[in-house]
C-alpha cells in the first residue's frame, strides 16, 4: 500500500513538472516568471486540480487571464480534469484585511522603522510576499507587456538587469536615470522593475516624487522623520518616478541625503523624469550632479515598426472582451504612420476605433480611422532645443564664453549677446521666465523679460540684427 501511494505521488509530481514546462514554453519566460513561478501543486482528484499562490492578487490575475489555458494543459495530462481550484497560501503570512485591488495591497507592519513609517505616513514597502510600493502599481505594467524597439532597447536592458539581480548584488549602474517625453514607457519600465525585483528577494519601494514629498512632510508633522529616513535607507532598491515634480528646498535636501546614503551603501536607485538631469532647473545642482553621475538613458520617439506592434498588441488585448473587433492591417499601418507622439495616443486611437465600431456599427476603414484620430495627428516635433545649446551657439557666434553670458559683466560686447540668448531661450524653448533666469546665472525673471522686450524692439527696426537672429535660429534647429 505504501509503495502504491508513493507511485501515485511520483506520478502526480511528474505531471505537475510537465505542466510547468509546457506553461513556460507556451507563455514565454517573462510571463511565466511574473505569474507562475511561485505557483505550487496542492492536490488532485479525478475532475479537479488544486493549486496555490502566495497572494490574492496573483490568484485573481491568473483566474481572470489563464484559467482556460491551465485547464487545457492539465487535460493533456489527465483528460478527465474539468476545473482548476486556485487557493491563497494564507498560512505563509499574517492574515490582514486586504482589498483585491493592487493599489491597496499592504505588507505586514513590522516593529522596526519600516513598520512605523508605514503606520505613520501610509507608505508601503515591497517585501518578498507583497508587490507594492509607496505608490500604486498597475499589474499591466510588467516586462512581459513591454514592447522593445530601437528607441527603448537600452533602457529596457538596463531595467531588466536591475530587476533580475539577486539580493546582495552590487549595483552596476547607479543611479539608473531614464528620461523621455510623456507616453514613451518610463513609468512602465519603473513599475516592471518593482514587480519583478521582489521575486529575487529584494526590498523595493516605488514612489512618485509627489508621494515622496507627501511622505516626508507628513513624517515631519508626525515627528517621525527619523523613521522615514531609516525606512528608506533600509531598502535594496528605491524607484522614483516623475522626479521633475520634486519641489521644496527641505524636501530636495532630504532626497539628496537619501540618494547619497543608498548609493554609498551599494543600494540601487532608479529615477525617471521628462528631461535629462542638467535640464531639471528646479533641482539643486548637487542633486543633478549626482543623478548625472550614473547611467543616463533617453527613450527616443517610437519608430513606426514599434508603433505598429503597439497597435497590434492593443487590438489583440481588446479582442479578448470584444471577439468581433477586427482592425485591418492597412488601418493599423495608416494609424501608425500618422499618430507618432506617444504610446498613450496609440492606445487612444484603438479605443476610439473600438467605440465607433461597437456603438455605431461602422466598419473599420481608413476613412473611419482618419475621422477618429484627427486630433491625435500633430506635426512632427522640431528638434528639441535646450538652453545649453543656445548658450553654446551664441557664445561661439559672438566670440564670448559661456561664463561671460552667465556672469554679471555689463560690458557692451557681453550684454547684447546675453540678451539675444535670453530672447532665443524664450522663443525657442518651453522654459518659463524664472527658469530661464536661473539658467542665466540665477537672474530674476524681470531681467529676462527686459532682455526679451529689448531684442523684440530692436529686431523690428534693425534688419541686420534680425538677420543675425534668424541665422542663430537656423543653427540651433539644424
Amino acid at each position: 500500500m505504501a509503495a502504491q501511494k508513493q507511485e501515485i505521488s511520483d506520478n502526480v509530481t511528474m505531471r505537475w513538472d510537465r505542466v510547468r514546462r509546457r506553461l513556460r514554453a507556451e507563455l514565454g519566460e517573462d510571463v511565466y516568471s511574473s505569474w507562475f513561478a511561485r505557483m505550487e501543486f496542492e492536490q488532485c482528484d479525478a475532475e479537479g486540480v488544486k493549486l496555490s499562490v502566495p497572494t490574492r492578487f496573483l490568484r485573481n490575475w491568473i483566474q481572470s487571464h489563464y484559467t482556460d489555458r491551465l485547464i487545457a494543459i492539465w487535460r493533456a495530462e489527465l483528460p478527465t480534469i474539468k476545473r482548476i481550484d486556485l487557493a491563497v497560501r494564507t498560512s505563509m503570512r499574517p492574515q490582514l484585511p486586504v482589498s483585491d485591488t493592487p493599489s491597496s495591497l499592504k505588507p505586514p507592519l513590522g516593529r522596526g522603522p519600516v513598520g512605523k513609517l508605514a503606520a505613520s505616513v501610509g507608505m508601503t514597502v515591497v517585501s518578498r510576499t507583497d508587490k507594492t510600493g509607496g505608490s500604486p502599481l498597475d499589474p499591466r505594467l510588467n516586462f512581459s507587456t513591454f514592447l522593445i524597439g530601437r528607441s527603448n532597447e537600452l533602457a529596457h536592458a538596463a531595467a531588466r538587469q536591475i530587476a533580475d539581480a539577486e539580493g546582495g548584488t552590487v549595483a552596476r549602474f547607479n543611479p539608473l536615470y531614464i528620461h523621455s517625453a510623456v507616453g514613451l514607457g518610463k513609468t512602465h519600465l519603473l513599475q516592471a522593475i518593482a514587480w519583478a525585483g521582489e521575486a529575487n528577494g529584494r526590498r523595493i519601494t516605488y514612489l512618485t516624487a509627489e508621494k515622496f514629498m507627501y511622505g516626508f512632510v507628513n513624517a515631519l508633522k508626525n515627528q517621525s522623520a527619523i523613521d522615514f529616513k531609516e525606512a528608506l535607507r533600509g531598502i535594496d532598491v528605491l524607484v522614483i518616478d516623475d522626479l521633475q515634480f520634486l519641489q521644496g528646498k527641505t524636501v530636495q535636501q532630504e532626497f539628496c541625503h537619501t540618494l547619497n546614503a543608498l548609493i554609498d551603501a551599494g543600494r540601487q536607485v532608479v529615477v525617471a523624469a521628462d528631461r535629462a538631469p542638467p535640464e531639471l532647473e528646479t533641482l539643486e545642482e548637487r542633486v543633478r550632479s549626482r543623478l548625472a553621475g550614473g547611467l543616463v538613458v533617453e527613450i527616443g520617439p517610437l519608430e513606426e515598426e514599434l508603433r505598429v506592434r503597439i497597435l497590434e498588441n492593443r487590438v489583440a488585448s481588446l479582442k479578448t472582451n470584444h471577439p468581433g473587433f477586427e482592425v485591418p492591417a492597412a488601418v493599423i499601418s495608416h494609424v501608425a504612420q500618422h499618430v507618432r507622439q506617444s504610446g498613450r495616443d496609440l492606445d487612444g486611437a484603438v479605443t476610439r476605433l473600438l467605440a465607433h465600431n461597437q456603438l455605431s456599427h461602422r466598419p473599420i476603414t481608413i476613412e473611419l480611422a482618419d475621422e477618429v484620430i484627427r486630433d491625435l495627428i500633430r506635426p512632427a516635433d522640431p528638434r528639441r532645443i535646450r538652453v545649453e545649446d543656445i548658450l553654446r551657439v551664441v557664445a561661439k557666434h559672438y566670440g564670448v564664453t559661456r561664463a561671460d553670458l552667465l556672469s554679471s559683466r555689463r560690458t557692451a560686447n557681453v550684454v547684447r549677446p546675453r540678451q539675444i540668448a535670453m530672447y532665443l531661450a524664450k522663443t525657442l524653448t518651453y522654459r518659463s521666465l524664472p527658469e530661464i533666469g536661473r539658467r542665466f546665472g540665477g537672474r530674476d525673471h524681470t531681467t529676462v523679460l527686459h532682455a526679451v522686450r529689448k531684442i523684440e524692439g530692436l529686431v523690428s527696426g534693425d534688419k541686420v540684427l534680425a538677420e543675425e537672429i534668424e541665422v542663430l535660429k537656423r543653427m540651433l534647429q539644424d
